[in-house]
């Protein structure tokens, strides 16, 4: 067996990498080449890297090829006797979505069950929507680190300028929000009256701890509240919506005290 190579370098002319790799297991690099100058679209998608079969290879391949037209897509990819973890190709496969193609000048690493993504968006509802859907193919298993920069001064950076990566606490095991909670909420909705009458989701998020059942209901419950409390401060209630996805998108590994409080947090999505 071998462990996974180093992604071929792209050189100087490269404006967009896809890298793709585990320990012990296969990796896959992606690149655009071309003028650093010359538009995206007109730039080849190079595709190397270590797969363990033909079927993962071609099934990556035809994936890039729906994605960016197979004019565009050169294989580089190899195949040979590397440690897939369960359901890598599906995983990879998953992460290989439409919404990839919103960035340039990024990276999307995968290390084990660590996902990263950089690289330039238009705005931060494209940011979240990259993350989240990269999120969604990867699977509640992998932890997602998203280091995209979305384009300044929108609604949506606001709201995150506003929250600042702060926790909204609730007391334990419920959705009863603490006085720290509430109080990060009314500086949320003095925040939320300058963003006007656009459309704003309220995600809650949990850890793994229990089953993942009632961490989705916790975190849809723990969102209604934040909603309700938001009411209350003057937002109008036809401008808010609710989702909870539970532990499934974690942005911290679930097994140290810190990485849980992480994970346990409420989101703003300008929609």
């Amino acid at each position: 067996m071998r462990s996974h190579p180093v992604p071929a370098a792209t050189g100087p002319l490269t404006s967009w990498l896809l890298a793709i790799g585990l320990l012990l297991s296969p990796a896959v690099a992606l690149a655009q080449a071309g003028g650093a100058n010359g538009p995206a679209a007109e730039k080849p998608v190079i595709a190397t890297g270590t797969v363990p079969d033909e079927a993962t290879r071609a099934a990556i391949l035809e994936r890039l090829r729906e994605l960016y037209g197979a004019n565009r897509v050169v294989d580089r990819i190899e195949v040979d006797a590397v440690i897939a973890p369960p359901n890598w190709s599906d995983r990879v496969l998953g992460m290989l979505g439409p919404d990839l193609k919103e960035v340039s000048g990024g990276e999307l690493a995968i290390d084990g069950n660590s996902v990263r993504i950089t690289g330039q968006v238009g705005n931060e509802a494209a940011r979240q929507q990259v993350a989240s859907a990269i999120a969604t193919g990867a699977g509640p298993s992998y932890v997602l680190k998203n280091s995209l920069v979305g384009g300044g001064g929108s609604k949506q950076d606001l709201l995150d300028q506003t929250l600042a990566d702060r926790i909204i606490e609730f007391k334990s095991g419920s959705a009863t929000l603490t006085d720290g909670g509430r109080a990060i909420l009314d500086e949320m909705a003095v925040a939320l009256e300058k963003v006007g009458q656009q459309q704003v989701q309220v995600i809650g998020h949990t850890d793994s701890v229990g089953s993942r059942e009632s961490n989705i209901a916790l975190s849809l419950q723990r969102a209604i509240a934040v909603k309700a409390y938001l009411e209350q401060r003057g937002v109008s209630a036809d401008n808010l919506s609710v989702q909870g996805f539970g532990p499934d998108r974690p942005v911290a590994e679930n097994d140290t005290d810190d990485g849980r409080a992480r994970n346990r947090r409420i989101e703003f999505r300008v929609m």
